[in-house]
């Protein structure tokens, strides 16, 4: 019972973890990278990508050594749910709001939806809500982006590399 109590806090500590970093790294220091990510590209990859290679570097390194080093097991289960977070992460993300995998076709999930709504916020004004899973959406950015039609996912969006990462949508 320890193990899965451990393990469901470190799923539940990620999402305000994922925000933080998604604000201060990818949208401060890291932007460079993360900034592929909020631009039009005609490849399957973007420099974004490297961000959840590098996580997983760590969450497998730390994996590591709760299996190998004494008294550090009780990084296997918080890996276990840090792992579980970052797939449900990806799921909503890369596959549902992204479609970068396919096979969905058009089905469209209510929950999900909403989701999708305010990571659309996030793209159209590049600020909040940064967490995926339990995104914060500021009342005037959701009042302001009810009023723009734009869709950042489609084909408005700026060619790789011309553009700031911090556009106002309405620009």
């Amino acid at each position: 019972m320890w193990s899965l109590t451990v393990g469901l806090v470190a799923f539940a500590v990620m999402e305000p973890v994922t925000a933080a970093t998604h604000r201060w790294v990818m949208h401060g220091l890291g932007e460079r990278l993360h900034r592929s990510h909020h631009q039009r590209h005609d490849g399957r990859w973007e420099a974004n990508d490297l961000y959840p290679v590098a996580f997983a570097a760590i969450v497998c390194t730390a994996m590591w050594a709760g299996f190998n080093v004494d008294g550090a097991g009780v990084l296997v289960p918080a890996t276990l749910g840090i792992t579980a977070y970052g797939a449900a992460y990806a799921l909503v993300h890369d596959v549902y709001i992204h479609r970068r995998l396919g096979g969905l076709g058009g089905r469209r999930m209510a929950l999900l939806d909403r989701l999708a709504d305010a990571h659309r916020i996030h793209h159209l004004y590049g600020e909040a809500p940064y967490g995926m899973l339990v995104p914060v959406v500021p009342r005037r950015l959701r009042e302001r982006a009810a009023r723009t039609d734009r869709d950042p996912f489609g084909g408005r969006q700026p060619a790789s590399g011309s553009t700031p990462l911090h556009v106002p949508a309405d620009a």
